[in-house]
């Protein structure tokens, strides 16, 4: 299974919603993939955050850095060629990140 599916199914597993890849332009952006997901609580945006870090360890993806755990609407997973970000769904709606990305 590629790591893009890993962490997908990840955010799944948690049960998250409107669960999206985007594929970034090659050589415009920061990473190679966004998966973007909705939590309906902070409670559980950090336990979505929590199995994608999960499984990006017990598949040997790095994990370089997490922000926004403690708040919790909008949590940023960086795995280096995979950026999830994490949302309630206010904070969501509000970024619009599809919008930017698409």
């Amino acid at each position: 299974m590629k790591e893009i599916d890993l962490i997908v199914k990840a955010c799944e597993d948690k049960i998250a919603k409107d669960v999206v890849s985007i594929k970034l332009q090659e050589g415009m952006a920061i990473a190679d993939y966004f998966v973007i997901a909705t939590g309906n609580t902070s409670s559980q945006t950090q336990a979505i955050a929590d199995e994608v870090e999960k499984v990006a360890e017990e598949n040997g993806i790095n994990i370089v850095g997490v922000e926004g755990y403690r708040e919790g609407s909008w949590i940023l997973v960086d795995l280096g060629d995979i950026i999830v970000h994490v949302f309630t769904p206010e904070a969501r709606e509000y970024y619009n990140l599809e919008r930017l990305w698409k």
